[in-house]
């Protein structure tokens, strides 16, 4: 019996140091590479004050502001999240700035002037006649959804990137309208021309009337630039133009400074209070000293999208470094009113077997009341708050819930195995004879 509680132990041990390698250093296997979740570009997404980066303020390019209305800023800061998101800035912040304007934060960006052109684009998409009279336009009542592809666009043609425009049936029904006007007005002007934001992308002929659920745009893209214009297209129309406000850039250099030194005094910090917990609680507090290794190396992993990649969209900040060293507090303060349990029902009498069980099961409410306050907490900062404050729920919540779990699970778990070692001294177990007789 006893080998199988040390066999346990010890496997238990182990994994935890894999993770925890695995979280603080490169590990490359093999083929396999796996960085470590501190790594710039596959590690954790770290946000615009540790990276630095840009902030952008934009407000509506229109003369009379007063015609602005809730709704339209609504529209405008919803699409400027989905064109963020097309475009890999996941980790961007946005946030309302006054009525009318909408403040961007991206971190560790190389061409903040290519995201504002990005980001401020209407996106208005229309098909004109040989005179320039709109006959539809890309509004999602015509247009589906648009796509970036590669290849030829004709039979003569070579591979070429262009846009793919897909119909709803009621585009498809309007365009072959068009398609018919344009054939019956004759050379010259049987053309329809495809303008993105006033500007002509392409104006081909018409032969024949069209009857079809797609057409394409051609020009002079490249990948990215195809890419761009599908993505703009899918992400709608703002409502109306955006100018950049203010621009500015904030260096990497303080941030970098702030993210060593945060870390350097988290690890000083653990090491205290693993240091406190095995004075106090011997046994026991080696346990949670060892479970405060695995909560440490699980939260970071996660943050880092290692067991599940699209998790990895926390972008950590400084706010979200204290929220882990907070949930960090909360873990050790389980296992504080745990170990206090058991030296209770250790002074009733009772056998370390029994005193650890009984501990675990009158400490469980009690843990799980105040962590659940503290989750509800953090999902009301998370719904009401606006960038950083975000990031500080965001990691509050994954650190709560993994410092529950491993409160109440695995210090349990190793606490038992410990038992089975056949260590009955209550003195081992925090149980001082002369202060708890």
């Amino acid at each position: 019996m006893k080998a199988k509680n040390v066999i346990s132990f010890l496997l238990v041990v182990v994994l935890i140091v894999a993770f925890a390698y695995v979280a603080a250093f490169d590990v490359k296997i093999g083929n396999i590479e796996i960085p470590s979740t501190f790594d710039k570009d596959k590690g954790i997404k770290q946000g615009l004050d540790l990276v630095g980066g840009s902030i952008i303020v934009f407000e509506p390019d229109v003369k009379d502001l007063d015609k602005v209305t809730a709704e339209d800023m609504n529209s405008a800061e919803s699409i400027i999240r989905t064109r963020l998101d097309s475009k890999g800035y996941a980790e961007a912040t946005i946030s309302r700035q006054g009525e009318t304007g909408i403040r961007v934060e991206i971190p560790d960006i190389d061409d903040p002037q290519e995201a504002v052109k990005m980001i401020g684009a209407t996106a208005k998409l229309e098909f004109l006649d040989a005179d320039g009279k709109v006959i539809m336009d890309g509004s999602k009542d015509y247009i589906k959804g648009a796509a970036s592809k590669y290849g030829p666009t004709s039979e003569t043609s070579g591979n070429l990137y262009y846009v793919q425009l897909n119909f709803t049936g009621e585009g498809q029904k309007k365009f072959k309208e068009a398609t018919q006007a344009a054939v019956s007005a004759g050379e010259g002007k049987n053309i329809i021309a495809i303008a993105l934001d006033g500007e002509v992308q392409m104006s081909p002929t018409v032969q024949e009337v069209i009857d079809s659920d797609s057409c394409i745009i051609t020009g002079d893209y490249d990948a990215d630039g195809a890419e761009a214009v599908s993505s703009l297209i899918n992400s709608g129309q703002l409502p109306f133009s955006l100018k950049d406000a203010e621009l500015r850039s904030v260096g990497p250099t303080l941030g970098s400074k702030a993210l060593s030194t945060s870390l350097k005094a988290a690890l000083i910090g653990i090491l205290l209070v693993m240091l406190f917990m095995i004075i106090i609680y011997r046994l026991p507090g080696v346990v949670a000293s060892v479970s405060l290794i695995a909560y440490v190396s699980l939260v970071t992993l996660i943050m880092a999208g290692f067991f599940v990649p699209s998790w990895r969209v926390v972008t950590l900040t400084l706010p979200g470094i204290a929220g882990v060293i907070l949930s960090i507090g909360m873990a050790v303060d389980a296992n504080v009113v745990i170990f206090e349990r058991i030296k209770d029902e250790l002074r009733a009498g009772k056998s370390v077997g029994a005193a650890v069980n009984g501990g675990f099961k009158r400490a469980l409410t009690a843990v799980i009341d105040s962590n659940v306050t503290t989750i509800i907490a953090s999902v009301v900062l998370y719904l009401f708050g606006t960038g950083t404050v975000k990031s500080f729920a965001v990691t509050l919540f994954i650190g709560i819930v993994i410092s529950m779990l491993t409160a109440v699970t695995l210090t349990k778990f190793l606490l038992k195995q410990i038992v089975g070692f056949g260590i009955k001294n209550p003195a081992l177990y925090g149980l001082s004879k002369r202060r708890d007789a």
